[in-house]
């Protein structure tokens, strides 16, 4: 593989210029104003394919934003890879909490700021790297399918459709993504388990119309205090969420599963420091780890109503509103979960209020098994290029997608993510260490080789 360093080397530069072009673009799923910036982005995607050397690169339209698809067949008898990426991103709100503008990339201690950079234009862009790299030098060992959406953040409502419409064009071995983190640069890590997602918006009307304060307070129900007191309501004194039903089907790990998680390195007081928190919280009975992991989550993402303006204004708000997200632990089922909610808040609202919850999206927790031909590729890559070997870990992020791969494909995914939980992914600053993105691809052509191998 010592080709495939040094045009790694020779070409860094270019390979940094294009990734800032492409980090340029703002392509925020979530916003119709952004519409043509998306658009313009599933183009650079599908160009950069196409300069890489993949075959059949198209634009696959779908109700919402294109799907990039492209391959390489070098031959029936090989196995298959499918890559799976997203090229959208999450709105950059908000903006003034930003050292540097978030669709102007820039360099400081070595990583990368922009909105993009690590979720996941730098991950999906080291692939395309990477198969150019096999490419050129003419050492791609496998075939190679890539599929790159653009509503990754907005819940890949129109991946279910084009997946089953496609089940032949997209039959691989493998799905290979890198949309995840590593426990640190020295620590590599291997994702084998995803949380999934219930993401809910609540709102509570009270009178028909704003009212003075004074005049009417203390006598109507003030909607943004009846929703901070539902809210409140959800979690217990142990911080256990109290939705009747919502805990059913959780799978409780064995206290030897839990001993093996407790191997992880981990640092609480450079957890707290990084947040700058003074203490930690969560369910009673589990670990920081364990809650961002392996435990249900029930978290307000954003809350509104009245007057939030500048300066006073003395009335009471017709009605409030709430984002709400509740990440699952595998056989928790997203659309059960969502009914449990919808039933239960409903339920609990005073008759002086009305409520409405709609539900916005949702998917599934997955969990990889370790003893798979992928999983075992991707620990001897990461083994070649970090000099150790890689650790099995959960996360408590969400990617729905995988779930339904398993469920339309029948194919599991092996999670090789490179970045870093530090790296202020969907907040302002996010960043991506140039350590990384070049360690990225560098390790994915190994991928590519001891999986082929195992066809052998």
């Amino acid at each position: 593989m010592e080709h495939l360093q040094t045009y790694l080397a020779n070409n860094k530069q270019r390979f940094l210029d294009e990734l800032f072009d492409l980090l340029r673009i703002p392509s925020v799923s979530a916003d119709s104003a952004y519409k043509d910036d998306v658009l313009k982005t599933a183009e650079f995607v599908k160009q950069s394919l196409i300069d890489a050397g993949a075959d059949n690169v198209e634009l696959c339209q779908t109700a919402g934003y294109p799907i990039v698809y492209g391959e390489k067949i070098i031959s029936a008898d090989l196995p298959t890879i499918l890559v799976y990426g997203h090229y959208d991103v999450q709105p950059p709100d908000p903006i003034e909490l930003w050292d540097s503008p978030p669709f102007e990339p820039v360099i400081k201690d070595e990583k990368i700021y922009a909105r993009g950079a690590c979720d996941d234009k730098g991950q999906m862009y080291m692939h395309v790297k990477a198969f150019e790299m096999m490419m050129r030098n003419n050492t791609l060992p496998c075939n190679v399918k890539f599929m790159i959406e653009g509503e990754e953040e907005v819940g890949s409502d129109n991946l279910p459709p084009y997946l089953r419409a496609n089940v032949e064009k997209l039959k691989a071995d493998v799905v290979l993504i890198s949309d995840t983190s590593m426990i640190a640069n020295d620590v590599p890590s291997i994702t084998t388990g995803l949380r999934g997602l219930s993401y809910v918006e609540v709102e509570v009307v009270g009178p028909n119309i704003d009212l003075h304060s004074g005049t009417f307070g203390g006598a109507v129900a003030n909607p943004v205090n009846v929703l901070c007191k539902l809210i409140a309501s959800l979690h217990d004194e142990n911080n256990h969420i109290t939705i009747p039903g919502f805990y059913d089907d959780v799978v409780e790990l064995s206290e030897e599963e839990r001993a093996e998680m407790a191997k992880r390195p981990f640092d609480i007081e450079a957890y707290k420091q990084y947040l700058d928190i003074n203490e930690v919280q969560g369910e009673k009975g589990y670990s920081t780890t364990e809650r961002t992991s392996i435990r249900p989550t029930l978290d307000v993402n954003g809350m509104w109503g009245g007057y939030i303006g500048e300066g006073a204004k003395t009335v009471l708000p017709s009605k409030a509103s709430a984002k709400i997200s509740m990440r699952l632990v595998p056989n928790q089922n997203s659309e059960k979960i969502t009914e449990l909610f919808q039933k239960h808040f409903e339920s609990i609202a005073p008759s002086s209020v009305k409520v409405k919850v709609t539900p916005h999206h949702g998917g599934e927790p997955a969990v990889t098994p370790i003893d798979s031909k992928g999983y075992l590729a991707a620990v001897k890559a990461m083994e070649k290029t970090f000099g150790k070997r890689p650790i099995p870990s959960r996360e408590g992020g969400s990617i729905p997608i995988v779930a339904l791969f398993e469920e339309v494909l029948g194919l599991k995914t092996i999670l090789m993510g490179f970045g870093l939980n530090t790296d202020a992914i969907h907040s302002p600053n996010e960043h991506y260490g140039l350590f990384n993105y070049y360690k990225g691809i560098e390790t994915i052509p190994h991928f590519y080789k001891e999986f082929a191998g195992m066809y052998a």
